[in-house]
């Protein structure tokens, strides 16, 4: 070997033996990017990633060095999970960095968020191995503060599905009695006006002129004539039945000195061919199916009746059977009944709640705002009908609203139980969602499809998850707080103020998303009104903004003084 190489393998060997045993120098912040920057709720969970880009003759071969990413904020730290990486001659598994060129890696980091993390930093702690021995680096800071606007999502907000009253201050009510003809005749027959039906017709006709409540608002007479004996004559027979009840129901209502009574309206049929398809389908005559296809097959009344004639054998049981049927003139009376009016509710409500029914005492409910006196109604609610689910579960709703939340998951507990409907089970899932249990409040809302609330409740449970796009689609055309914070996430900024301000009751949150969007859209103004706003609504809200990062360019003297 000739000197000069002597020379040049000597000084390699002296290189490398100098990267293996000397310490790794400090790391810089400039060897590290972080994404995002600053750090950004997402759910419930502060996640980021760490790119690191180390540079050439840096990194000695013999090192490893664990990478532990902590967020400092508020005198405290919380560390996430730690990364390693090693040199080029360290036999392990870690990402390798050359010490000749340098190298990349990809830290992940992740946090449970808390409210203070607003004001933080992130930090990387490094500490090295070299054989046997083991050493700390300085920390580096990466990243200053967390954006916290996704944790703005609030359970608590969501409205609990009620189990909606019956009530209806008016319902309609019908009664209907038949008169039955003879073939070819159109004469009332006094056997016919005395049936149990007719006589039960009069008397409810009667008692609805007699009552205060009831309003008799039209008697309506439909005559019919049987579809055999051909369309001159059966128009002719149904035109009389149809004038001599009308006749009859004129007598018969001055005669019970009934003036009130809406309209008297009348009408014929001349061949019953509906009424008559509808009998056949319904019997057991033999050959039904053949009588039907004729009906299907001709459309002209004249034909259609010679072709069930020909069927000979069949038209005997027709005759019998089913025409006598579609002779005949229907009277209905269309009564009104008018319930309790709201003062009426209320004010039995406040002297004796025994005397509502389920439906007006739910209804009651519903005519008043406290929140305080709906729990009064609703317990009463429980207490007289502790079988109907719907007492417990409105009862829940409003200790929900209350922030009773124990209260009110005994008390969905208790609907659920007797009930397979919905609007326990979304209930019980949003009390699992305040509690941070998403599988089982999940599994609530799989029990619960149909229930009108739930696409709020889903919203906020995507966005608890982190997942902004499916809870926009959860919260459709919503308007509150939670759907308007979804549509900032996704960056739907138009939308989202068209939210807002589509809120019936604004509160401190609306007017706080609302100066969020103006300092997103570049519109300090927007920003300084609405955020003026909001701390005068919860003053709370001041050292918030203070140290939110979607302030961080604005000076916010003018709405926090």
């Amino acid at each position: 070997m000739n000197q000069k190489l002597c020379f040049v393998v000597a000084a390699g060997a002296v290189l490398a033996l100098s990267s293996c045993g000397k310490k790794l120098g400090q790391f810089s912040s400039d060897y590290f990017t972080v994404n995002p920057n600053p750090l950004e709720v997402v759910g419930e969970k502060v996640p980021a990633t760490v790119s690191a880009n180390i540079p050439a003759k840096f990194f000695v071969k013999n090192a490893e060095v664990t990478v532990t990413p902590y967020l400092v904020f508020n005198g405290q730290e919380v560390a996430s999970q730690s990364y390693s990486f090693q040199g080029e001659k360290v036999r392990g598994n870690s990402p390798v960095i050359s010490y000749e060129y340098g190298g990349t890696a990809t830290i992940p980091v992740g946090f449970a968020y808390q409210p203070e993390m607003i004001k933080s930093e992130l930090e990387l702690a490094f500490t090295v191995t070299q054989g046997k021995k083991q050493y700390v680096l300085p920390r580096v800071k990466v990243a200053d503060g967390v954006i916290t606007t996704a944790a703005l999502a609030n359970a608590a907000t969501v409205n609990p599905a009620i189990g909606a009253d019956a009530f209806q201050r008016i319902i309609n009510e019908k009664y209907a009695a038949d008169i039955m003809f003879l073939i070819n005749q159109a004469n009332i027959r006094a056997g016919q006006l005395k049936t149990d039906a007719m006589t039960e017709l009069r008397n409810e006709i009667k008692a609805a002129d007699a009552a205060d409540n009831r309003v008799l608002q039209e008697i309506n007479i439909s005559s019919y004539a049987s579809p055999d004996g051909g369309v001159e004559l059966n128009t002719k027979l149904a035109e009389n039945r149809e004038k001599n009840t009308k006749s009859y129901m004129t007598g018969q209502l001055k005669k019970d000195k009934i003036t009130e009574f809406g309209e008297l309206t009348a009408q014929f049929t001349a061949q019953d061919w509906e009424g008559f398809q509808k009998l056949v389908s319904q019997s057991n005559i033999q050959d039904k199916d053949l009588i039907l296809s004729v009906l299907s097959m001709y459309k002209d009344p004249e034909q259609r009746e010679r072709e069930i004639r020909n069927l000979s054998s069949v038209f005997e049981q027709l005759a019998d059977q089913i025409l006598p049927q579609l002779r005949y003139s229907r009277i209905t009376a269309s009564v009104d009944v008018i319930g309790k009016s709201d003062q009426e509710i209320l004010d039995l409500f406040a002297s004796d709640p025994s005397k509502l029914s389920v439906e007006e005492i739910l209804y009651c409910a519903t005519l008043t705002n406290d929140n305080n006196q709906r729990l009064k109604v609703y317990d009463t609610a429980a207490r007289l009908y502790p079988k109907d689910y719907r007492t417990f579960n409105n009862l829940g709703l409003a200790q929900y609203v209350a922030g009773d939340y124990d209260a009110a998951k005994t008390s969905f507990q208790r609907a659920s139980s007797l009930t397979k409907n919905g609007e326990p089970q979304m209930n019980l899932g949003l009390i699992e969602m305040l509690n941070q249990n998403y599988t089982k409040a999940n599994q609530y809302f799989g029990s619960a499809a149909g229930v009108p609330e739930l696409g709020e409740a889903m919203g906020v449970y995507y966005l608890k998850q982190g997942d902004a796009n499916a809870a926009v689609r959860a919260f459709g055309d919503s308007k509150s707080n939670n759907a308007a914070l979804a549509q900032i996430l996704t960056k739907d900024y138009s939308k989202a103020k068209t939210t807002l301000a589509g809120i019936n009751n604004p509160d401190a949150t609306t007017y706080y998303l609302m100066a969020v969007l103006g300092a997103r859209t570049n519109n300090e103004a927007m920003l300084n009104t609405n955020l003026r706003q909001a701390v005068r609504l919860d003053s709370k809200l001041a050292q918030k903004a203070a140290n939110d990062l979607e302030f961080a360019n604005y000076n916010l003297t003018k709405a926090l003084n």
